[in-house]
């Protein structure tokens, strides 16, 4: 690992942790110029393809996932940590299906259900679009069907 400082490579790891998602946060020191730096690994796990409701298929991708639910979430109290847990929990358990294509479906529902436990007006919004909730009915039958539960 070369060091952020001197850019040399001599560094050595002096302390190494994992976290709960597989990823391992090292300490190092520069044996150069003595700075210490941290390093995180995490694995890349490959994410399936995605097939759309028009048959066509496509890479996930985190980012046009996260800027959806931003929008749902907009001027909402959501953080972004939250929105980031989320799509990372959604990203894991599509990589341990251990699927190589998998339904934008069943992408739409793992945000749903997040949503609706993260925050109600949020999930409403998304819903609208999701579930093409295209009248006032139908959107007030699945306000009422929210506040039941």
């Amino acid at each position: 690992m070369r060091c952020p400082y001197c850019k040399s490579i001599n560094t050595k790891v002096i302390d190494t942790s994992h976290d709960n998602r597989g990823g391992i946060r090292r300490r190092r020191e520069c044996e150069n110029c003595g700075e210490r730096f941290s390093t995180y690994e995490r694995p890349i796990l490959a994410t399936p393809l995605v097939i759309k409701a028009d048959g066509t298929r496509e890479e996930f991708d985190r980012e046009k996932l996260i800027r959806g639910i931003r929008i749902s979430c907009a001027k909402r109290p959501v953080s972004a940590a939250d929105i980031e847990r989320l799509v990372g929990n959604i990203e894991a358990n599509l990589q341990s299906m251990g699927r190589a294509e998998v339904s934008s479906r069943v992408i739409g529902d793992m945000v749903i259900a997040g949503l609706k436990e993260l925050d109600q007006i949020a999930y409403i919004r998304y819903a609208i679009v999701y579930l093409r909730l295209d009248d006032l009915k139908a959107i007030r039958n699945e306000i009422d069907r929210l506040l039941e539960s």
